[in-house]
């Protein structure tokens, strides 16, 4: 049975290779010119593992003599890290990227992008990108995410290659008494990383009512061996075969099959197995992005070379780079790892070829399982600061009627379920006159939450609105200096502020005068950072934005109170890293 479909499979596939084909020669054609004169250079950024292929067949292209209208074309391909390429273009259409850092000054946004994952498209998006959108964006290449584990540990833990394994089954060993040693490439910068991030989170997601902590456990399990590069990573594998190295080294991560036969190709003393586990986790898919806004003559040369990597000798020059074609079908010379799934059958998992970036992708999951992640693996000292003005008595419809301080305290209490004890986090609320003339009560002092989550939970029960106004601009000022002068070096510092009303506070200090101090006081070896997150129609988005502006941070305004969780989270998870 299984013979005669994959025989099915040849058979379609061989027909679309005809259609490919006949497509690319026609546009090859009408574009290739004899005695072009000028030339137009097409820049292409593509992830390290896939640019040689794609320089092959490119500098094939130009040697058969590529040309549009007469004018020569000079394909440049670079070998690009996807998530410095990503950094360039958030930097370029003001949008933020959890984990990603500034571009540095000299880097430039390619003609055309080929990241490993459609996810970065996404995450460009989500992240603010709103007008960024590239065309095309159909896969050229694949490769299935796979969990690597030495031989060795494959074998005797966990039944390969006979046993057909789960992720539920990885999430008991990663969670178990005696844990299964895991690593992870930083998932916020690594498209393979977050592929296994997504599947254990969601097998965690299903465990009933430990679901919470079985995602908490396995982002902690993870986090005690992520590393920032995927080289740093496979060298923590066991680099010896005597039982003492294989038990003492990395033991399992989710890699690339790519990542694993690139690794096997080089003979090590112990070879990684490909580890096929179900359900199959979203691949890298290595979309062809033509970004927006380049010259006319760049994007038909781009729309042609396109064209070139859809032939089956791409396909074969993928196979040599340990590639599949986009469809899950490998070229000549592939040798897959053992256990590896029929090409034919699809059974690599993810979003269809060709289907787009965000073709079968899930927005939502991929940035919950980002913001988890960030607040799992970050350290923070915190100073949470709460609007308990009369205003905050006003009931959500949507939050059976809960009043905003009850939905606010709500999100406060599941945000701290996320925090480890090495956080240091304190709790106010402010309003007018709220203890005597001042603006702001110290409900629990920041403190590490190894010894004071009981006193945080009850602080929190507390909260109650009262009868005043709002005094922002006071509260602002002096949860900033509480802050810094107990600011510590190895972690993020800030300020986390609720409010759902504007400054009134008559006898306080003016928003200039609030500008000027804060700039004044501010030390860029001692940065804070200030999160203000807005609550219904009454708050100014500009209001709150000149504070952050100056102190750093950002500000996030929403109608919905329900969404204040959600906002809440998001925000801690793209603050940057702290400094050291």
């Amino acid at each position: 049975m299984r013979t005669g479909f994959r025989g099915a499979g040849a058979v379609a596939s061989a027909t679309a290779l005809v259609v490919v084909v006949t497509g690319a020669w026609f546009g090859y054609q009408q574009l290739a010119q004899p005695g072009c004169s000028g030339r137009v250079e097409l820049a292409v950024a593509a992830a390290p593992e896939l640019a040689p292929a794609v320089e092959e067949a490119a500098s094939q292209w130009m040697t058969d003599g590529a040309a549009v209208g007469g004018t020569c074309i000079d394909v440049k391909v670079s070998a690009s890290d996807p998530a410095d390429v990503a950094a360039v273009v958030a930097g370029k259409h003001g949008a933020t990227l959890a984990g990603i850092g500034q571009a540095s000054g000299t880097a430039v946004a390619p003609d055309v992008w080929v990241p490993d994952s459609s996810t970065w498209l996404l995450l460009l998006r989500n992240g603010g990108a709103t007008a960024f959108a590239p065309d095309n964006n159909a896969s050229i290449a694949r490769s299935p995410v796979v969990l690597a584990v030495p031989e060795p540990v494959a074998s005797t833990r966990l039944g390969w290659p006979e046993k057909k394994l789960t992720w539920s089954d990885l999430l008991g060993q990663v969670t178990s008494s005696k844990p299964l040693r895991t690593g992870i490439v930083e998932p916020t910068r690594d498209a393979a990383g977050l592929s296994g991030l997504l599947s254990l989170t969601a097998a965690a997601s299903g465990a009933g009512e430990d679901a919470k902590s079985a995602t908490t456990g396995a982002l902690r399990a993870l986090a005690t061996g992520r590393s920032a590069l995927r080289n740093d990573l496979l060298a923590r594998f066991p680099r010896a075969n005597d039982p003492a190295t294989i038990a003492s080294g990395l033991a399992a991560a989710a890699l690339s099959e790519e990542d694993v036969m690139a690794y096997n190709r080089e003979q090590p003393p112990v070879p990684l197995a490909a580890i096929y586990l179900e359900p199959a986790p979203m691949p890298l898919d290595y979309p062809y992005a033509v970004l927006p806004g380049i010259e006319p003559a760049k994007a038909s040369a781009a729309r042609v070379l396109f064209e070139v990597l859809t032939t089956a000798d791409f396909r074969n020059k993928l196979a040599t780079r340990a590639l599949r074609g986009p469809d899950g079908n490998w070229g000549d010379g592939f040798e897959p790892p053992v256990g590896a799934p029929s090409p034919a059958g699809g059974g690599d998992g993810g979003p269809p070829a060709g289907g787009g970036a965000a073709g079968g992708l899930d927005p939502a999951a991929i940035e919950n399982a980002v913001t988890g992640w960030s607040i799992a693996t970050q350290s923070g000292r915190m100073l949470c600061v709460i609007d308990v003005s009369g205003s905050m008595k006003r009931e959500v419809p949507s939050a059976n009627n809960a009043t905003r301080a009850q939905v606010t305290v709500e999100a406060a209490r599941r945000g701290l379920g996320l925090f480890d004890d090495s956080w240091s986090i304190g709790l106010w609320t402010f309003s007018t006159n709220l203890v005597g003339d001042r603006d702001w009560n110290e409900v629990v002092e920041i403190g590490p939450l190894s010894t004071q989550r009981g006193r945080l939970e009850q602080g929190l029960g507390t909260v109650r609105p009262s009868n005043g106004d709002t005094g922002l601009y006071d509260t602002v000022l002096a949860a900033y200096r509480a802050v810094q002068e107990g600011w510590e070096p190895g972690r993020v510092n800030s300020v986390v502020l609720f409010t759902d009303g504007k400054n009134e506070d008559a006898n306080g200090i003016s928003q200039a005068r609030l500008l000027s101090e804060l700039k004044r006081i501010a030390d860029p070896e001692r940065p804070i950072q200030v999160v203000i997150i807005g609550i219904g129609s009454e708050v100014s988005r500009t209001e709150l934005e000149s504070i952050t502006k100056v102190t750093g941070g950002g500000a996030f305004v929403t109608e919905d109170p329900t969404k204040i969780g959600e906002i809440f989270l998001k925000a801690i998870a793209l603050r940057p890293t702290a400094p050291r």
